[in-house]
C-alpha cells in the first residue's frame, strides 16, 4: 500500500511539473529565440521549434510570434502563413504570451498578405468569420483594410474616387475612431492634400502617422504605398527635431499601420559594443529611388518637385511579367554618398538601390 501511495504522489507531482513546463514551453522558446545573434537566426530557430510544441495553446502562441518576427523582417508571406496557422488552431492564449484573438490574427494575415502584393489573399481572409466579428474595433480594421485592399487593385487615377470617398467617409465615424489616424494618413498619402495630414497633427499628435507626415519616421516601402496611383504627391515635412510617439490610449498594442517602421524588434540584434567591434564595409548605392507609379504623369509630378529644389531627378520604367509598366523616380548618388540624406532633409522619402 505505502509503494502505492508512493507511486500516486509521484506521478501527481510529475504531472504538476509537466503542465508547468508545458504552460511555460512558447514563452521559453520565444527567449531562446531572442538570445540569437541575428533575426534570421532566431526565425530559423522558432520555424525548428514552433511545430514540435504539442500544447495547442503553445502552439498557437508560438505561431504568432513567429509570424510577428517575419512581419517586422519584411518577410510578409512568410508571416501571414504563420499567422494563418496560430488563427486556425482553436485553443486560448498561452501562460506568458501576448494574447491574441483568432479574430486578430486574421487581420494580422490580412495586413502581411496587403503588404506583399497579395489582395486576392486578403480578400478570403476579410470574407472569413471575422467579417461577422461582434467587437467593434475588429469591425473598424475589416472597413479599413477592405479600403487598402481596393486600393491595391487600383490600376488608374480614376479608379481611386470610390475607395477614396470611402475613407473620406470613415473618417468621420465616431465607430472608425479606432483606425482614424490610418484613415487620415492613407487619404494624405494617395491624394497630397495638406488637409489631412493637418488634421492628424492636431487630433493625433502623438501618433506614428502624424511622425510620418512631419518626416520624423518613414513610409516602409510596401506595395500598397508604391503600387497604388496618386491623385498627388504627398511629401513629408523637414523635422529638425527628434520626435517620439506613442499609441493613442483607445489603440490596441498589437495594432500596426502598414506604413509606420517597428518601434521595437522581437528578437534583438548584438549590443552596441559588439556591433562596434565588427568592421563594417558600406557599400555605396547606385542611386536613390523615390517612388514607383502605374501612372506615368504622376512620376513627372515628383519630378518636378524634385528639381525645384535643386535635385536631378530622372524617371526609368520597368516592364512587370503582368504586362505592367512602373515607372520609377530616381535621383543618381553622388560622390559622397550623402544623397539618401539630402534628399529625406528636403523632406523627400527615399531608399537606396545598390
Amino acid at each position: 500500500m505505502k509503494k502505492l501511495v508512493f507511486f500516486l504522489i509521484s506521478t501527481m507531482i510529475f504531472s504538476a511539473l509537466t503542465a508547468q513546463t508545458a504552460i511555460n514551453t512558447a514563452q521559453l522558446v520565444a527567449k531562446e529565440a531572442a538570445k540569437k545573434d541575428t533575426l534570421n537566426d532566431a526565425v530559423a530557430y522558432l520555424k525548428k521549434q514552433v511545430p514540435s510544441l504539442t500544447v495547442a495553446a503553445e502552439k498557437r502562441a508560438g505561431y504568432a510570434f513567429l509570424g510577428g518576427v517575419q512581419e517586422q523582417m519584411g518577410l510578409y508571406a512568410d508571416a501571414q502563413k504563420s499567422y494563418v496557422t496560430a488563427a486556425g488552431i482553436a485553443a486560448g492564449d498561452a501562460a506568458g504570451m501576448p494574447k491574441k484573438s483568432n479574430e486578430q490574427l486574421v487581420l494580422d494575415a490580412v495586413r502581411c498578405a496587403l503588404s506583399c502584393g497579395d489582395s486576392a489573399a486578403a480578400d478570403s481572409y476579410l470574407n472569413s468569420a471575422v467579417r461577422g466579428s461582434k467587437t467593434e474595433s475588429i469591425q473598424a480594421y475589416v472597413k479599413l483594410y477592405e479600403q487598402w485592399s481596393a486600393l491595391c487593385k487600383v490600376q488608374t487615377e480614376s479608379g481611386l474616387s470610390e475607395p477614396v470617398a470611402m475613407l473620406k467617409t470613415y473618417a468621420e465615424l465616431p465607430s472608425m475612431k479606432m483606425v482614424a489616424p490610418a484613415v487620415l494618413l492613407t487619404l494624405w498619402h494617395v491624394s497630397g492634400e495638406q488637409g489631412y495630414a493637418d488634421k492628424l497633427k492636431k487630433n493625433y499628435p502623438n501618433s506614428p502617422e502624424t511622425a510620418v507626415v512631419k518626416g520624423a519616421i518613414q513610409q516602409l516601402p510596401h506595395p500598397f504605398w508604391y503600387f497604388v496611383p496618386r491623385i498627388g504627391s504627398a511629401i513629408p515635412e523637414v523635422e529638425q527635431e527628434p520626435v517620439t510617439y506613442q499609441q493613442s490610449p483607445d489603440e490596441k498594442p498589437e495594432t500596426k499601420t502598414a506604413s509606420s517602421t517597428p518601434a521595437t524588434q522581437s528578437a534583438p540584434s548584438k549590443s552596441k559594443t559588439e556591433k562596434s567591434a565588427e568592421p563594417e564595409k558600406q557599400e555605396k548605392p547606385l542611386y536613390q529611388q523615390l517612388g514607383l507609379f502605374r501612372d506615368e504623369g504622376n512620376a513627372k509630378s515628383l519630378v518636378e518637385q524634385l528639381k525645384k529644389k535643386g535635385f536631378a531627378a530622372r524617371i526609368t520604367s520597368e516592364k512587370r511579367p503582368s504586362g505592367t509598366t512602373y515607372y520609377i523616380v530616381v535621383v543618381d548618388e553622388n560622390k559622397d554618398g550623402t544623397m539618401g540624406n539630402e534628399l529625406r532633409n528636403a523632406g523627400f522619402e527615399c531608399y537606396g538601390v545598390y
